[in-house]
This record gives C-alpha cells, sequence and structure tokens, in this order.
C-alpha cells in the first residue's frame, strides 16, 4: 500500500534503541528510520560495523544534541573471534593476512590472556574505520593500501570474560569504557596468544543503562508501516510510541555527565 501521501517530514524527538541487523551499515539503517518515521532529523550515538548487530541508539530531533552524552558511556559486547586467522580490517569482511595453528592453546594461558587485556589500556584504532583524517575517513585510505599513523587512545576493559571455547573459537563478554574497538582488541588477543584472530560475531548487548531486552528490530518497525488497517496517523502513532521520551533522555543525560564529573 502507499504510505504518507503527504511527503512533507516531521518534527519528532526521541530515542529509538534499534537492534541493528547484520551484513548492513549503520548509515544505510539510519536512512531507512528515516523513511519510516518520516522524520526531519536523525543521526545515531555510536557506529556499528556492517557485520555486527545489536543496540543503535537512534536519535531523533532535539535528541541529536544528547547523542554526545551517550557516546561516553560504556558498553556490553559479545563478540565470537575466529582462533588462527588474522584478516586486515580484524573482522570477517576482511582480507586474510595470516594463517597460524591455534590447536596448542590451552585454558591457563587463554586465562592470562584475559586477564592482561582487563583494566585500562593504549588501543591504536584499526585503519578500517570510520575515525577522520585530514577529512577523509581512515577506511578510504586503507582501501588504497595507505596506512595512516594513529595515536593511540587511552580504553578501559571493565570485564573480559570467556562464554564458550571450542578448538578454533572462543565467544567472549567484554564490558568497555567509550572509544573501544573491539576488532582492534581481538586483534590484539591474537597476538599476544601468538596465533592470531579476528572477529567472526559481534553484538552490542547496551549502552550505558539502556539494555537489549529493550530494543526494537526492524521486523517491529516494518510490520507497522506496511500494517493494511493503518493509515498514516495511526502508522505515525503506532511508530512514535516506540520512542523513548525526551524527559527521560534529559534525566539519563544528567546522571552520566554527573558520573563523568
Amino acid at each position: 500500500m502507499q504510505r504518507y501521501k503527504n511527503k512533507e517530514s516531521r518534527d519528532i524527538s526521541g530515542i529509538l534503541l534499534l537492534d541493528k541487523p547484520k551484513g548492513i551499515s549503520s548509515s544505510f539503517v539510519l536512512n531507512k528510520i528515516k523513511q519510516l518515521f518520516s522524520a526531519n532529523k536523525i543521526g545515531h550515538a555510536g557506529t556499528l560495523d556492517p557485520l555486527a548487530t545489536g543496540m543503535l541508539l537512534v536519535c531523533f530531533g532535539e535528541a541529536t544534541k544528547f547523542a554526545k552524552y551517550f557516546l561516553h558511556s560504556d558498553k556490553r559486547y559479545q563478540v565470537v573471534a575466529q582462533l588462527g586467522i588474522s584478516t586486515d580490517t580484524f573482522d570477517a569482511d576482511g582480507a586474510i593476512v595470516r594463517v597460524s595453528s591455534a590447536t596448542k592453546l590451552n585454558d591457563k594461558k587463554l586465562a592470562q590472556c584475559l586477564e592482561h587485556f582487563k583494566g585500562v589500556m593504549n588501543q591504536i584504532p584499526p585503519m578500517f574505520s570510520s575515525l577522520k583524517y585530514r577529512g577523509l575517513p581512515l577506511y578510504k585510505y586503507a582501501r588504497k593500501g595507505i596506512n595512516v599513523p594513529r595515536k593511540p587512545r587511552s580504553v578501559r576493559i571493565y570485564d573480559l570474560s570467556i562464554l564458550k571455547k571450542t578448538e578454533n573459537a572462543i565467544e567472549l563478554n567484554v564490558h568497555c569504557s567509550k572509544g573501544t574497538y573491539i576488532r582492534s582488541m581481538v586483534n590484539d588477543i591474537g597476538e599476544y596468544l601468538g596465533c592470531g584472530a579476528h572477529v567472526v560475531a559481534l553484538r552490542r548487548l547496551s549502552i550505558g543503562k539502556y539494555i537489549s531486552s529493550s530494543m526494537i528490530n526492524m521486523t517491529t518497525l516494518e510490520s507497522i508501516f506496511y500494517n493494511d488497517f493503518f493509515d498514516d496517523s495511526e502508522v505515525f502513532c503506532q511508530l512514535d510510541a516506540l520512542l523513548i521520551s525526551m524527559s527521560t533522555i534529559k534525566s539519563n543525560c544528567i546522571n552520566i555527565a554527573n558520573k563523568q564529573c
């Protein structure tokens, strides 16, 4: 059915806790959400790689002004690392640059490794990232084979625990500070173990106090949008009801700011 006969975009404010699907970029998802909500102004608080799934904070209208607070919040992830293979992007989307044996990895060495990465550490951002150098994102340089010097950034790993281990893979639970690149951490873990590693699955479970049980997936949004029994006004009503209100957002941001003081 045809939707939104009136093509004018709407001035709405709030946050959608989106469960980003695998295989598409955060910017692609953002454009899709903007169309579904017919929103005038939209942004997000923290990019997820195409391979990654999970929490993407989509900010509408006035809420975009508060995105910086959530960018500074702690995050929680579950990540599956393939051992014995390193890639140029540090994940399964990249080209293989090294293959080693991981069969000699024992539980004691793995436990020592995970303990080593807890706490404050200096992490070098990956070349395949959206960080900018001279106005261009690093991944554009990386695709041309150009390596740009990057300054280490101080990050903190609050918790790093193993959920599952097989012969060639480990699944980890990660609680980390702002600015942490899980891909870089997994690559560094592979180097520490001497066998190499890369990310094959990554899911963001929380940002600050917002947890995974509150996330809304694309299927839910599209089922509302394409519901034949809803006219445009009812679609907007149903979609807008999924947003976190500005009063709640402001209260949460005040708490975040106080913790940072």
